[in-house]
């Protein structure tokens, strides 16, 4: 027996997957799956099948970035071929499950006309029934909600469909974008046919810092003797770099890129909207995983789009999460899935849901409060979204992620809650991507193109967010890289100049506001700061 003990790369790739597609919070919580599968990847595919060419070219026009185009080096349409062919076999619960969900829409609007509904549940179709509760809204229109619990242990959540591959990376490479490029088989990436849940994962990403045997991880993992080799590259018996605990009387936040940012107190940890890069030589200083405490005393999630909660990063960090706080969806909603309830069936534990002004106060003082949030989601009713007001002592911060400040009079209402707050952390992408980019698959009908692009899914531009600045009056405003960064690209694919709309509402906020004294920046890859208040006497 080898009893060596090696340390997993901190430059291993990791890729969850499920059915070749990367894992993200649209195609993992089950109410949702098959809308993306049906109604974004098989278009895609049959889309590429039927013309190769014209994709290759649009991956490389700056004019398509974030389109529904594949990214694959060559000709690959025999692959993605099959892909279909399987992803179709394999799939037709989900395709049922789409079809009743589509008839049942149309049965309520035919149907439903403001009489009790009593008689309706004996229509509603075989693959729904149990699933859903009927009801008016308080206009007389109908709808239904899901019992999304017991959706998730229906046919229509398919575990197997789950995987992680891993593979080495040595450069902030072009990873091709996340929602058009499926991930084919490649020699150099290994796959783990292992449910994202398995405590498995848990023990490989522990041994980024607590060195195991070779021959222990291999057998949690269920290695094949053909895996082996591939496997064994992705170890070494090289300590890594001791973690820099901090140890000062004051606060400490380092920014990790994008909206991820680690405050950090002697005795505690909070992270923000975790998204981090791996570690390898580059041109651009960043914190990375290496740059983690131990134990991670919460991590804050303030909405549920694939750049705030990017599972890549969830999976290797569960093993040192104590506690995760998200906010509360609208029960059974299909365009409002339930973090929780997600999170949960991956193997998360001690999750804590938050709805506007509730709090969480650990022993020690921290307080921290969930603040409402508009903006991002293109008008549609989610719940599951919220700023974060955190009391560190008397430091306060807010983070407000993606907010658009639409209603100013709702900051001067929070303001009478908080009183002045020290810090802000704000995303600026004034633009946005229209409603049809991210939720297109579940809507009942295609809405015009002159609609959808008004419906932006935005954040704050210079007016509105210079009045939330005067409002909560910070001494600090820091405006997140919103995507610049190289080691997000393949999750947001958006590529801005100096002549580009966000870059231009920030420079102006924040020229203004060290016009007033204040200290501020448009932060990008790596930051350190430190509180001017003392914590601890």
């Amino acid at each position: 027996m080898d009893t060596q003990l090696v340390y997993l790369r901190n430059n291993v790739k990791v890729e969850p997957l499920i059915n070749n597609w990367y894992a993200w919070h649209h195609i993992i919580p089950p109410v949702l799956t098959g809308f993306n599968v049906v109604g974004r990847y098989i278009p895609i595919m049959e889309s590429y099948i039927n013309d190769p060419e014209t994709h290759a070219k649009a991956v490389k026009d700056p004019a398509f970035k974030g389109g529904p185009f594949i990214d694959l080096e060559g000709n690959c349409a025999e692959e993605v071929s099959a892909l279909l062919e399987r992803t179709k076999e394999l799939s037709r619960p989900l395709f049922d499950f789409v079809a009743a969900i589509r008839a049942l829409d149309k049965l309520l609007r035919r149907k439903a006309t403001g009489y009790a509904m009593e008689s309706l549940y004996r229509e509603i179709p075989a693959e729904l029934k149990g699933y859903v509760e009927l009801y008016y809204d308080r206009h007389h229109r109908p709808d239904f909600r899901f019992y999304e619990a017991l959706i998730y242990n229906s046919p229509y959540y398919i575990e197997s469909f789950q995987c992680v591959t891993l593979s080495l990376i040595e450069k902030d490479a072009d990873r091709p974008f996340i929602f058009s490029t499926p991930r084919l088989s490649n020699p150099d990436t290994l796959e783990l046919k292992l449910p994202f849940r398995a405590t498995a994962l848990d023990e490989l990403f522990k041994m980024k810092r607590t060195p195991q045997t070779f021959d222990y991880i291999k057998e949690q993992l269920g290695i094949t003797p053909e895996q082996e080799p591939l496997f064994k590259s992705l170890f070494t018996t090289k300590e890594p770099a001791t973690y820099d605990k901090y140890n000062g009387d004051s606060i400490r936040i380092r920014y990790f890129g994008h909206a991820c940012i680690l405050i950090e107190t002697k005795e505690h940890s909070i992270l923000l909207d975790p998204v981090l890069s791996y570690t390898y030589e580059s041109d651009i200083s960043r914190y990375t995983y290496d740059d983690l405490p131990d134990e991670i005393d919460y991590v804050l999630i303030t909405h549920g789009h694939h750049d705030h909660i990017l599972m890549e990063t969830m999976l290797q960090i569960r093993h040192k999460t104590k506690n995760i706080i998200v906010g509360k969806n609208i029960d059974g909603a299909l365009q409002d899935p339930s973090l929780k309830l997600m999170l949960r069936h991956l193997g998360f534990k001690n999750i804590i849901e938050l709805t506007d002004l509730e709090q969480v106060v650990s022993d020690s003082g921290i307080v921290i409060t969930g603040v409402p949030f508009i903006g991002e989601h293109h008008d549609l009713h989610i719940n599951s979204k919220l700023g974060y007001h955190i009391r560190l002592g008397e430091y306060t911060l807010l983070a407000v992620a993606d907010a658009c400040n639409q209603s100013p009079e709702l900051y001067e209402q929070l303001h009478h809650f908080t009183g002045d707050v020290d810090v802000l952390f704000m995303g600026m992408e004034c633009d946005g991507s229209p409603a049809s980019w991210v939720y297109g698959p579940v809507f009942t009908e295609k809405q015009e193109r002159e609609k959808d692009f008004s419906r932006r899914g935005r954040g704050s531009n210079y007016n509105e967010g210079i009045e939330m600045v005067h409002r909560f009056n910070f001494k600090e405003v820091y405006v997140y890289a919103m995507g610049e960064e190289p080691w997000v690209q393949h999750i947001l694919d958006v590529h801005y100049t100096e002549h580009s709309n966000p870059i231009i509402q920030s420079n102006m906020l924040i020229e203004k506001c060290k016009e007033e004294g204040r200290i501020a920046a448009r932060l990008f890859a790596e930051k350190e700061l430190f509180s001017s208040k003392a914590l601890y006497a």
